[in-house]
């Protein structure tokens, strides 16, 4: 089961590369949904399947958020006082997450991924241009922010850059001023997501073998492996099509994948 899934998930791990570097759209949206409906295949049960998918998947942004973090840190994008004011309430927000998605049922978790995918997707179909519009707001309403994002990010297995991005252009921070901020914290939702994930799965007794609390190894390590190195390509194709209609019919297929899990 090792080698299959292993595979299975290299191929995924190739796909969400490659359209994460296409569009620069986070990898979860994609990894969640698949692992969901893959890992029951495999014979895991359904009420595992949701909560190992979101832990699987916030485990392989470790590794993507790092880097980008490096690279978006070199060009000088990331105002570090901003981030250092919000990453302790969205760790915190993330352990919370993980903690929710312990104690939710699988209806409740689909509804609220479904649910976010939804606003998500169509945010990108109607190609919303955040304006800057107010200055920053004051500490205590930033780390109320960072905890509403690292809560909803965690539940949803993905980096909360769909999230932060619009709430801090908003706040008049630059295009990639606020994507380097939501980098740094993408790390931490990760992070801490996923140290949660593992925390709240180690008591349960009938999990496959591979598995760290509620991590899949043979998924983690596909996923990883393959996206890494189709990122890149994603983002050469992305210099030479029209990525506005690209990203019009993606949100539309991440619509259709909400609706359809909603039913799941």
């Amino acid at each position: 089961m090792f080698i299959s899934v292993f595979l299975a998930c290299a191929l995924l791990g190739a796909i969400v590369g490659f359209f994460a570097g296409l569009l620069g759209i986070g990898g979860g949206l994609i990894i969640v949904p698949v692992l969901v409906y893959l890992l029951p295949l495999l014979g895991i049960s359904a009420e595992l399947a949701f909560p190992m998918a979101l832990a699987t998947s916030l485990a392989s942004i470790i590794f993507t958020s790092t880097s980008a973090a490096f690279a978006h840190h070199k060009n000088g994008n990331i105002p570090w006082p901003l981030a250092k004011s919000l990453v302790i309430t969205v760790a915190i927000g993330a352990v919370l997450g993980a903690v929710l998605a312990g104690l939710l049922s699988l209806k409740a978790l689909t509804i609220i991924f479904s649910s976010a995918v939804l606003i998500l997707a169509l945010y990108m179909f109607l190609s919303i241009k955040v304006e800057r519009s107010v200055p920053l707001p004051s500490k205590w309403w930033l780390q109320f922010i960072g905890l509403f994002t690292g809560v909803l990010a965690s539940l949803m297995g993905i980096a909360g850059g769909a999230i932060l991005v619009p709430i801090l252009m908003y706040c008049s921070l630059s295009m990639r001023q606020a994507i380097g901020v939501a980098t740094a914290c993408g790390i931490i939702v990760a992070l801490f997501g996923t140290l949660g994930y593992i925390f709240i799965g180690l008591g349960q007794s009938d999990l496959p073998p591979w598995s760290i609390g509620y991590i899949y190894l043979p998924a983690l390590l596909g996923i990883v492996l393959t996206s890494s190195l189709f990122a890149p390509i994603g983002v050469k194709a992305g210099a030479k099509l029209t990525l506005p209609y690209l990203k019009k019919g993606f949100a539309i297929f991440l619509m259709l994948v909400a609706i359809k899990m909603m039913w799941y």
